[in-house]
């Protein structure tokens, strides 16, 4: 398997284990506080805190993995995998950065540190598209 390839199935696992972290942490919250487990917020506004953040990281995953596979798809269909080959990886680096940061802390640090991992993304996405269009 390629580095986009590779990276395209780390970003979907990455997205995996966020959504398995957070079931965790709903089950451990309604087994402690008699909360029913469908009673859940799908935003994680009822769960203040670690619950909140894991919400918002898996969902930041959720809202940016199509753009990421709709592109390294572009980019495989026309047989042009060198153009996306050598960002690929940094494109999970920054994902899982992103994600990791905006779990620990939500302190203004750690946001733009969170946005700068964003940015870069989303600068690659572009960069790629260029190319490839």
């Amino acid at each position: 398997m390629g580095p986009t390839a590779t990276a395209l199935v780390g970003f979907a696992t990455w997205l995996v284990l966020l959504t398995f972290a957070l079931a965790f942490f709903r089950a451990y919250v309604g087994a402690t506080s008699g909360k029913a487990l469908n009673t859940f917020m799908p935003d994680g506004s009822d769960t203040p805190g670690l619950g909140r953040r894991l919400t918002r990281a898996r969902d930041n995953c959720f809202e940016t993995l199509p753009v990421f596979a709709a592109i390294a798809l572009g980019a495989q269909l026309s047989g042009r995998l060198n153009v996306t080959d050598g960002l690929a990886p940094w494109v999970l680096y920054s994902r899982i950065a992103q994600s990791v940061i905006h779990i620990i802390s939500t302190s203004v640090p750690a946001v733009l540190l969170r946005a700068t991992m964003l940015t870069a993304q989303l600068v690659i996405y572009c960069w790629w598209a260029i190319q490839l269009l």
